[in-house]
């Protein structure tokens, strides 16, 4: 079973869909529940306009349940899985006794300190964790100065002792294949908006995850 499937069948719950907002950095789903509650994930958009529409159903989504929008996850198209994803968190029913509020960057310095780390997306703490690793990679799609290429996912992964890897790509369907070049023994972060905090992950290899909770939607 891939990661989304598995994922979508873990949820329990379903709402009424309030809001859906698709912002140029932050896509928005905002549930009728027993109180609002509101997931986010990443807006992640084609390189190019695509044939057809994006998003098919633009203008009917309220018309869905939470759940059906979570199903979105499963979409080829990207904006399409934005939506998916974030109805996704809105849906989740996270157990706060198990979480720690700190930093995702603390936590790659506390285990990637004078250890080899791959990171997968620019984040902004790239410099940090350079000055602090033996070695470190950052995998981009669109690479700055400093950066690899993403192709070499396959060469880079498997020397890494820690892996911070961007939630997009459960957006993006990458996921799956990126955990596959992880070593066993490597500490593996999930993290950003998109991240999901659901012990689900746990289950196919990542180590931990850092997600965003919204208490005031």
């Amino acid at each position: 079973m891939n990661i989304t499937e598995a994922l979508l069948e873990s949820l329990q719950a379903d709402a009424q869909v309030r809001q859906v907002l698709v912002g140029a950095f932050w896509t928005a789903v905002v549930l009728s529940a027993d109180y609002p509650r509101c997931g986010l994930a990443s807006t992640v958009r084609p390189a190019a306009h695509p044939d057809g529409y994006p998003v098919p159903d633009a203008g009917w989504l309220l018309e869905r349940t939470g759940r059906e929008l979570a199903g979105l996850l499963r979409s080829s198209s990207t904006l399409e899985a934005s939506i998916g994803m974030a109805a996704f968190n809105a849906l989740l029913h996270v157990d706060e006794r198990a979480c720690t509020e700190i930093n995702a960057r603390e936590v790659i310095l506390e285990w990637g300190t004078g250890r080899r780390v791959a990171i997968v997306g620019h984040f902004p703490f790239v410099r940090q964790v350079r000055q602090a690793a033996a070695e470190c990679w950052v995998l981009e799609l669109a690479p700055r100065p400093g950066d690899v290429p993403a192709e070499r996912a396959a060469e880079l992964l498997p020397q890494a002792d820690v892996v911070a890897l961007t939630g997009t790509s459960l957006i993006n369907h990458t996921f799956d294949d990126l955990m596959a070049l992880c070593r066993r023994d490597a500490f593996v972060l999930l993290l950003g908006p998109s991240a999901p905090l659901t012990p689900v992950l746990f289950d196919v290899g990542v180590s931990a995850v850092s997600g965003t909770r919204v208490t005031n939607p």
